[in-house]
């Protein structure tokens, strides 16, 4: 897939602009705080129905603005063309539409862009809880597949009725109680199968990568951990109904799904420098990519990458470098403070891109590209 055409009105710092884009590799470069990562979330949420950093919409729009539109233009891997626009006006829902008909549903839209954004704020997968980690995965695999995306509304409905049953004062109605459990386990179980092999078909390619970057010198790991490996989920969640009820919430299900992260059979959050934790991110999202290009209905999804070299050392950068430049990737956007670092992707590889500055919301196209 390829966004041939971006346009932006008042969203979060950027009042307005309108960006031709390059088929391969779109660079922004400026100074933190300027707005580049801005841009990259209003391409991101193009593709999800929503921001990256703001669960609420109303946060996306300009402080002093009434509303905001987003509009992308793209083509297909096939040669389809496909517009999509969102825009919100304030106290109001938003509005988004695929090829100017709206859609009844939101979820309708995920995967018809597929993409990986990759930023600094992916610290959180080693550094914070496990919601973080679920999200990772919810991510990928609802872009190829529907049936995910239906199960875990389902599952996360059911959870939400029987947590509200087990705040009750009065004992919840039992057999209320058991439809929501079995609910729960039947949509469970399907959602544990899915990131199962999810996981498992991720992870020697992540290994790989991660090799690479690191030139062979550390070893890591990814271990998927579920409640639904102690046995059929209903009697798990069954289980300890009474504590519960204690607990006013529940303790056992796929919402508590685990990815253990290690650096030479070490928690990677304890074991883990700056620089290998980003390696081990960065590795991890390219495998993403990997994974999705083959699955996303034969479209390669687009690739955000919002200030990956920081921290990292020169061969590390090398690495990346010469993996993002060839023939798997399709569209890349990139932003950097350190034009050095997006001059190493330029020099001598071939491929047609596109300079832009980013100054306190503002995006001009530079003279300096290779089209």
């Amino acid at each position: 897939m390829q966004l041939k055409k971006l346009s932006i009105i008042n969203y979060k710092n950027i009042q307005t602009a309108t960006l031709d884009l390059s088929a391969k590799l779109n660079c922004f470069i400026g100074h933190n705080g300027e707005g580049k990562t801005n841009l990259l979330d209003a391409v991101y949420y193009l593709s999800f129905c929503r921001s990256a950093f703001n669960p609420k919409d109303s946060e996306v729009m300009r402080h002093d603005a009434d509303y905001f539109v987003l509009e992308g233009d793209y083509v297909s891997d096939a040669g389809e063309k496909e517009q999509v626009y969102c825009g919100m006006k304030r106290g109001t829902k938003k509005h988004f539409k695929r090829n100017k008909k709206e859609y009844k549903r939101l979820s309708q839209h995920i995967g018809l862009v597929p993409l990986i954004f990759v930023s600094p704020a992916d610290a959180t997968l080693i550094e914070g809880g496990s919601e973080e980690r679920r999200r990772l995965m919810d991510v990928v695999i609802s872009q190829y597949d529907n049936l995910y995306m239906d199960a875990l509304t389902r599952y996360n409905k059911a959870l939400q009725q029987r947590n509200s049953m087990l705040k009750q004062e009065d004992e919840p109605d039992q057999t209320l109680l058991e439809l929501l459990e079995m609910q729960m386990a039947e949509h469970g179980e399907t959602l544990y199968q899915k990131r199962a092999a999810f996981v498992e078909e991720l992870t020697p390619v992540f290994q790989r990568i991660y090799q690479t970057i690191s030139g062979d010198r550390e070893q890591v790991t990814l271990e998927y951990v579920s409640h639904c490996q102690r046995g059929p989920l209903l009697d798990v969640i069954q289980r300890d109904r009474a504590k519960d009820r204690i607990m006013g919430y529940s303790l056992h299900g796929i919402h508590k799904d685990d990815l253990v992260m290690k650096l030479g059979g070490y928690p990677m959050k304890r074991e883990g420098s700056q620089g290998q934790n980003k390696t081990y991110v960065l590795a991890l999202k390219l495998a993403q990519f990997d994974f999705l290009r083959r699955t996303a209905g034969n479209n390669t999804p687009l690739l955000l990458l919002d200030d990956i070299f920081d921290k990292l050392d020169s061969s590390r950068v090398e690495q990346i470098v010469r993996l993002v430049s060839g023939d798997d990737f399709g569209q890349i956007f990139i932003t950097d403070t350190n034009r050095d670092h997006l001059d190493k992707i330029l020099q001598g590889s071939g491929f047609s891109y596109k300079l832009f500055s980013v100054e306190n919301g503002e995006i001009n196209e530079r003279e300096d590209k290779h089209v």
